[in-house]
């Protein structure tokens, strides 16, 4: 470890406990995990409106609970952080949301009730959502630390961890293992996991210096980052690259379908190209983030997304349009964990602003997907998709507000 690096830890914890690449570890497979578990619900979702004979408006209804459930926590994962500290909440907040799935599972497989899903649901969004912010802010922590970029890394094993989850639910349908079996089991093993992990977490939290101000824990001065214009703005970046994210996420397939007339099969594989490449990128993006700096990438990486998703929308040949879609998803995937590394640079309110940012991102993912439909009616998804070229371009413009906070008497890297 490099002077450099011991000398930050004073930012984030003090100089004992578990070492930083224990703690770093730690929190790969935390973000790994997150995404394994939500996989497994995703990949049931049409099991359970089989189970329990719903129209497509209940399904709706169904997943407004989880919907709900997220943004709630959200609004709350601030005040829990800030008073139970970013290690501890993971350790409550992982057990709840993996209760949250367990209950699901049972539910839908031994007393399948829509309102009762709900509630369940509702609980696995809430500790989600309070689960993401508190590990953002342990990674980003643990970033300052060491001294290197490593939030993207962090994304991308969030990434492979829904390929994981996904790959496993779909062997388990084909080899007709029940949901509740299924679901039990991951939620009890994520809850495992977590109660192992957080014996090697450092805590995230600033250490205030002699005769530094401390940091504030009331909850108006928490509350007053939404009227920080540097907060505002890196939601923003975060708010157009999820919505551009979300919108691949569940319109991709579909569009590529009706667009360009290829079968289910082909829309689906195109989609995995989507989440494939967006994970290479998130890799691959360390060493020239670490070279260029945030603004300058985010810019590129803007650009890339416009042009990939011009691709998409205009290109007469599916190839071309293939090629559109690796652009937009290389375009947005450093998209959140540059912000949100950009949100934690002041540590005293770093709790604050990752969950202000969060909460932006998380609403551009459960708008967006609604919004695209709701135009796609009118003028086809491709077309819809045009607002997603716009979102993103104003992320571009936004990108600025990232650029890291000068050290006294040196210039801004970006």
């Amino acid at each position: 470890m490099t002077d450099s690096a011991e000398n930050r830890i004073h930012l984030v914890a003090p100089n004992d406990g578990p070492s930083l690449a224990a703690w770093r570890n730690a929190v790969f497979v935390i973000f790994t995990v997150q995404g394994f578990t939500f996989a497994s619900w995703a990949i049931r979702v049409p099991q359970v409106r089989d189970i329990l004979h719903a129209s497509t408006a209940e399904m709706g209804l169904l997943l407004g609970g989880l919907a709900v459930g997220s943004v709630a926590g959200l609004l709350a994962s601030s005040h829990l952080v800030t008073w139970l500290g970013a290690t501890q909440t993971i350790r409550v907040l992982s057990c709840i949301s993996s209760a949250g799935l367990a209950s699901t599972g049972a539910i839908a497989a031994f007393a399948p009730n829509l309102a009762s899903l709900m509630v369940a649901l509702a609980v696995l969004g809430a500790g989600f959502s309070i689960v993401d912010v508190a590990m953002n802010l342990s990674g980003a922590a643990n970033e300052r630390a060491i001294g290197k970029t490593i939030m993207p890394l962090f994304h991308a094993a969030f990434s492979l961890g829904t390929v994981a989850g996904a790959g496993l639910g779909a062997l388990l349908l084909v080899l007709d293992v029940p949901i509740g079996w299924h679901l039990i089991g991951v939620g009890l093993l994520a809850i495992g996991v977590a109660l192992i992990l957080v014996r090697y977490l450092r805590p995230a939290e600033h250490v205030t210096e002699p005769g530094e101000e401390p940091a504030p824990t009331d909850w108006r001065s928490r509350l007053a980052v939404w009227r920080n214009p540097r907060v505002l703005l890196i939601g923003l970046i975060v708010l157009g690259m999820g919505f551009a994210e979300g919108s691949a996420n569940n319109w991709l397939s579909l569009a590529m379908v009706d667009g360009y007339h290829v079968d289910n099969a082909v829309g689906a594989a195109i989609f995995g190209v989507f989440v494939a490449s967006m994970t290479v990128a998130r890799i691959a993006g360390v060493k020239p983030l670490e070279r260029y700096g945030r603004v300058p990438v985010l810019r590129v990486s803007a650009t890339t997304a416009v042009l990939g998703l011009l691709l998409v929308i205009l290109s007469p040949w599916v190839p071309l349009a293939i090629a559109g879609v690796v652009l937009w998803a290389l375009g947005v995937a450093l998209g959140a964990p540059v912000a949100y590394s950009a949100a934690a640079d002041d540590p005293r309110t770093a709790t604050a602003s990752v969950s202000a940012v969060a909460t932006m991102g998380y609403c551009s993912l459960l708008i967006g997907p609604p919004v695209i439909g709701f135009l796609g009616q009118g003028v086809g998804l491709l077309n819809a998709l045009l607002v997603v070229l716009l979102l993103i371009a104003l992320a571009g413009i936004a990108s600025g507000a990232a650029r890291a906070p000068r050290p006294t008497g040196q210039r801004s890297l970006g």
